[in-house]
This record gives C-alpha cells, structure tokens and sequence, in this order.
C-alpha cells in the first residue's frame, strides 16, 4: 500500500439519517474507484463498511467504519457512520477527524431528523459539506423536492452543481454544470460512465441552472462579483476555482447526484470530493492552548510527532484495535511514543490502514492520514499521542450521558464473571454506554442513549465473546423513611436449659431533612445498658432499617436514640440486645407514620417548538413539575422534576410523539414522598414480589 503525503490525502465522513443509502453510496464509490471488485450490497451482507455480523443482521450501520480509495492520484479516506439517534455519537466523532462531509439525503424523503442535527454538528466544526441527493433512481424520487427541504431546514447556499438526467426509473445519469456536459452510465450496475452532450430537451434547463450558480459563486468573492456585474458571467477556470474556495470556505454547499444502488454519478462525486475537499495542508487541525485559548496544529511530515485517537474497537481475536488521525509528523510501526493525556509510553507494532475490517500494513502514517494500530496497552479514545515537549492539547470527543438503563443478570452462573471484562472491553468501543451496579438493588445496569442501543449492546455480547444476558426493567430504588416522633421499647427474652437470652432497650425516633440518612445516638445514663452493649443495639436497628417497614426498601432520613434499658447478668449479650434493637425498631415504625420515598429526576427535554405544548402536557401527566422552557432556534428546551419511575418508557414516548426529533438527559435530583395512591402499589408489588421468592426458595 503506498503512503499518502499531506496534500494527496482528503478524508470525508459520511452522513445522514438512518436509510439514506450511505453505506451503499460508500460501497460504490469503493467500487468505481477499483478498491474493490464488485458492488456490495447492503441487501445481501456484501458492502465493505457494514461489516460487524449485527449490521448485516439488521441492514443498518451501528458503528462508524473506514475504508479508502484512491483517485485521481489522491487517497480518499471514506467514513461510513451510523445515522440513527441511539449512535449518533459516533457519527460525531468521525465528523472531528475529517476535512470534509459528505451530507447524503434521500431524494424520496429529503431532509429528516438527524440530517439535520448532523448539518448542525459539521456547521459547528465549521465543515466544507457536499450534498448528495441519493437513491434518485427510487419511485417518487424528485431533485426540487429534496431541493426544498435542504433550503428550508439546513441552509440556502446549497446549490446543485449537476442536474439528473430522467426521473426515478429513467435516471441513467447526471449534467454537469460545471463543464456543461452529459455524463450517462451504464445500466447495469457497472459504473461505466459515457460523456456527451445535453439533451436538447433539458437544454434550457441547464442554462438557467448554471447560471445560478455562477451566481452564488460570484456573490461569495469581491472580485468575482466586480468582474461578474462588468462581464455578465465567469470564465470556465473563475467557475472552478471560485466554487472549490467557496466551499472550502464554507459559503457554497455543492449538490450532486447519485445512485448508490447502479452506481450512477459515482465518478462525479469522486471529483468533487478531491477537487473541493480541503487536504489536511488546506485546513488546520483545531486544537487548544494549555491556557485553553484556540489554537491549530498544522500539517507537516517533520517532528513533532501529534495524533488523535477518534475511536477503539473491541475485536475479539485481534484485541484492541485504535484508530488515530495523524495530525502532524510521521508515525513509523515498531517505534515507542508518548500518551500525552496518561502520561504513559506506549509501543508500536504494525501501523495498518483499514478497508473495512481488512487490515494492510503499512511502514509509516504521514500527516493527515486515517489508520490505526492493534494492542495498545492503556490508549482509550480521545487520547493524544504527541512528543512530551508539545504544550497544545486537543478537545476530548464529548459522548452523550446515557439516558435509559436496564438491569441484565446472566443467562447462566459461569458467565457472571464474563460480563464485567466484557463490558468494560465494549465501553471502550463505545463510551455512550455505561455498566454500574446499583448499590441499593444490587442490580448490574445496562445503560445507553435508547432501546435499540443497549438491545445492539446485548447482542454484541454474545456475538463476540459468548456471554447471554437477560434484560428487564431496573427497579426503582425507593426508600423509606417516618414522618412523626415516637418512643418505642424492644426486648428479647428467651430461657433454654443453662444460660438464656435477655436483652432490653427503649429508643426514641424522629425524622431528619432530606438526604441526612441515618444517625444513632448513645444517651443512656446510669449504666441501665453497659456500655458494651450499647452498638448491638445499633447493629440491630441498622439491620432493620435497611430491611425497611412497609416495602422492603431501606428505611433514611432518621435518628435513633437510646435512652433506657436494662440488662441481666448473666443472661444479656451482644446478640441479645442486637434482636432488641431490631425489635424496638419494629415497635416504632408502628406509631412512626412511615411513608415512601422515591427518586425525582432533573429533566431536560429538546424538541421543535411545535411539540412543546403536548410534551409538556404528558411531563405534567408523569407527576412531573415543569420548571422553566427555553426557545433555541426553532427548538424548545423544557426542564421539569419527573419521578423516576414515570421515566422509564418516555424515551419511545418522545421519539413516537415528535418523529425523532426529540432528545432528552436526566440526572438524579433528590427523593421527595410518593403519593399515598400509588404507595399502595408499590407495597402490593413488594409484597408479591416476596411471595414469589419465597417459592422459588420452597
């Protein structure tokens, strides 16, 4: 494989929502540029990104992947990633690596949910985007109704600079504005592409088309426009040149068109990506100073050497496998660098370049490649490997908190210990997901951005390292606490042949403020109890309490006094004043008014202003308190106390009510008391869930 300078490297990641036909776009591009010899097919499990045994299960790619072709004397590095909610963070990070965004939008469909927040992503990297309007080939397919949408919802200086020729079915190719030529391809899937002159029939069209754009692309320059207002138009090199720096600039957004499926309009789109791309030379690398100001890091073959780790993968034979961008020198396989985030060395092996899941050795990475490197020891995503002279630093890739947890328990016995090495492995490879065990439930819970998320997560387990898990709901971690004050007496007397048992306490309760626990305090005088009798009693009730009254849940938020007792002298020991703590603790809660406690959750829910009403209407059905809403563009930011346990389905519910438009993160606020209604429930819960076990013990 030969190693790619700077300048002959452009690296594009692309993007869009969930079915747009990206990894299929990606797999032609592959093929017509000779990477490959035959056209994958996302249908059939064939294409070169979607790889992983549960993306050609389920036809949709999950986790961002990198393959590479080379055209026109330039090495294209091409990052398929995932374009539905739940993996998003992965499609963002890859958008932090490249020069470049290949935007694909369905040509049926047109601008949809994540089409727009990945628009947003790359706006603020401030990314030269090219738009493919893809899948023109499919029935109601229509080149001004994409138009349309990406003017209403993403930005007005997306401009076509091709046009296709026939509709749906018929579309065999495209017009270039540009050059002002027809480009047909062949219909057999082969990529085979003719040049020719316009129909006659779309003649005018095509006139008026680029003129448009010679506009917009007059209108981005000063002196384009001075020489454009005196002339009336651009010479054919004004065009080009005029173009590829306004979307290098971020002014003018290129459309083209395509279809992924017949590998049509494949050899234009590669055009456009190393004509109007920047290399790594064109565009610095963003950075930050030790000060935390802005900075860049360019481009460069010679020392020092820096490179970013964008993402780690959890292969089950290979190991760990890191994939870095290089951002300035050169890297060299069998050489030691420094990690400059953990202070640690680290050791190089082979330096490999990825098509997909095939791996290709290479001697060196030059400044501005994509590659990646197997068994690194403690490197973990968004590391920066760099000299320990270099003093600039570069962001961390910022994943999303993980927004709905279940609880999983294994399968069988022997895997128990399996999960937690293979977990950990998997939270590498994605640290959207969180694995923790509840230390009140003492459940393991499984969490992630979504259903389909922690369902992808499972499913890894056990495809690759052989680990079966069950999901199901995690319980709410109630509590329990009292409302009044009491005074209550436990003793614990029993006589058997020789020395028996005797012990005898009176303790005083009362309630504490919110988050205070438990406090025991010892206020007994005279020697009523010894003194070496006095934490038995307090093991007893601590005992009880986390035990709980009404529900089983651990019973907080109050003091235990004792003040009295008595005790024999023979009889009386640690055991028997432990039981009599325990009992005088039951006595208490009788006459204690003890209640239930449950979590509430700070949420904040994101949506189009137009959901705003209804969203808030179900928050309020939910139990929840609405606390503030914000207006962010065409988006409203609602913030509100839900219970915790009126939380647990609302991510189907956002995603059904607002089409996927909504998102929505939660964190714990406090515990506050559960209306006495639903106590009810929660007890005759308990309570059945206590009868079951206790069969299952029978």
């Amino acid at each position: 494989m030969k190693v790619y300078d700077a300048a002959a490297i452009r690296n594009v990641a692309v993007v869009g929502h969930g079915g747009c036909g990206k990894t299929q776009l990606v797999s032609a591009m592959l093929f017509v540029a000779g990477a490959v010899n035959r056209l994958g097919k996302v249908d059939e499990g064939t294409t070169i990104t979607d790889f992983d045994e549960e993306e050609i299960a389920r036809k949709h790619t999950l986790s961002s992947s990198l393959a590479y072709a080379e055209w026109q004397k330039t090495k294209i590095n091409i990052i398929d990633t995932p374009g539905f909610a739940n993996f998003l963070s992965d499609a963002k990070a890859a958008l932090r690596v490249a020069e470049g965004a290949i935007v694909c939008v369905d040509a049926v469909a047109g601008v949809e949910v994540q089409t727009e927040k990945l628009w947003e992503e790359a706006a603020a990297l401030n990314l030269p985007r090219i738009v493919v309007a893809n899948r023109l080939e499919r029935e109601r397919a229509s080149l001004e109704r994409t138009l349309e949408s990406l003017h209403r919802d993403c930005a007005r200086e997306i401009i076509p600079i091709q046009l296709p020729l026939g509709e749906e079915r018929a579309f065999t190719g495209v017009v270039d504005l540009v050059r002002m030529t027809a480009l047909t391809f062949a219909s057999d899937g082969s990529g085979k592409m003719t040049e020719g002159d316009i129909p006659a029939a779309l003649a005018d069209r095509a006139a008026k088309a680029r003129e448009e754009l010679i506009e917009m692309v007059a209108e981005a320059d000063e002196q384009l426009m001075e020489k454009f207002f005196s002339e009336g138009t651009l010479t054919q090199d004004e065009l080009t040149q005029g173009l590829r720096t306004a979307t290098q600039s971020g002014k003018i957004f290129p459309l083209v068109c395509s279809s992924g499926m017949h590998a049509i309009g494949i050899q234009p789109l590669l055009d456009a990506i190393v004509t109007y791309v920047p290399s790594p030379i064109e565009r610095e690398f963003p950075a930050v100073t030790e000060s935390g100001d802005a900075s860049t890091i360019k481009a460069s073959d010679s020392p020092p050497y820096t490179a970013f780790v964008w993402k780690t993968i959890a292969d089950p034979f290979a190991g760990r496998i890191t994939m870095l961008r290089v951002i300035s020198g050169t890297l060299k396989q069998d050489s030691n660098v420094h990690n400059q985030t953990r202070d640690s060395a680290e050791r190089f092996g082979h330096l490999l370049v990825l098509q997909g899941k095939t791996q290709t050795q290479v001697p060196e990475l030059k400044a501005g490649d994509l590659g990646a490197v197997a068994k690194l020891k403690d490197t973990r995503t968004s590391d920066v490997l760099a000299e320990k002279s270099t003093k600039v630093k570069i962001p961390e890739i910022t994943f999303p908190e993980a927004v709905l947890a279940y609880a999983i328990e294994p399968k069988s016995r022997g895997d128990e210990d399996k999960i937690s090495g293979s977990m950990h492995r998997l939270q590498e490879e994605d640290p959207s997901i969180s694995y923790t065990r509840d230390p009140q439930t003492h459940e393991l819970l499984l969490a992630g951005q979504g259903q389909l998320h922690i369902e992808v997560t499972v499913a890894k387990l056990k495809r690759r390292f052989g680990v079966e898990v069950n999901l199901k709901p995690p319980r709410i971690p109630y509590r329990e606490t009292i409302t009044v004050a009491t005074e209550a007496h436990g003793r614990h007397k029993k006589q058997t042949g020789g020395h028996g048992q005797f012990g005898d306490c009176k303790i005083k309760v009362e309630p504490l403020p919110r988050g205070s626990d438990f406090e025991f305090v010892d206020d007994i005088f005279g020697g009523s109890i010894p003194r070496q009798y006095v934490p038995a009693v307090e093991k007893g009730i601590q005992d009880s309490r986390m035990r709980g009254y009404l529900a089983g849940y651990p019973m907080v938020d109050f003091r235990a006094t004792v003040i009295d007792g008595s005790f024999h002298p023979v009889d009386s020991n640690e055991l028997s004043f432990k039981m009599a703590g325990s009992l005088a603790f039951k006595d208490a809660m009788t006459r204690a008014r003890p209640t239930i406690l449950e979590p509430i959750m700070n949420v904040e829910v994101y949506a189009p202003s137009d959901y705003a009403g209804d969203l808030m209407g179900d928050l309020n059905g939910r139990r929840g308190r609405i606390s503030g809403m914000d207006t962010r563009g065409i988006n409203t930011v609602i913030r509100a106390q839900v219970p915790m346990a009126e939380m647990l389905t609302y991510e189907q519910h956002l995603t059904s009510a607002t089409g996927g438009r909504g998102t929505y993160h939660m964190e714990f606020s406090h515990y506050d008391e559960v209306p006495q209604h639903a106590q009810a429930k929660i007890i005759a819960a308990a309570k059945a869930e206590r009868g079951q076990e206790a069969v299952e013990e029978v």
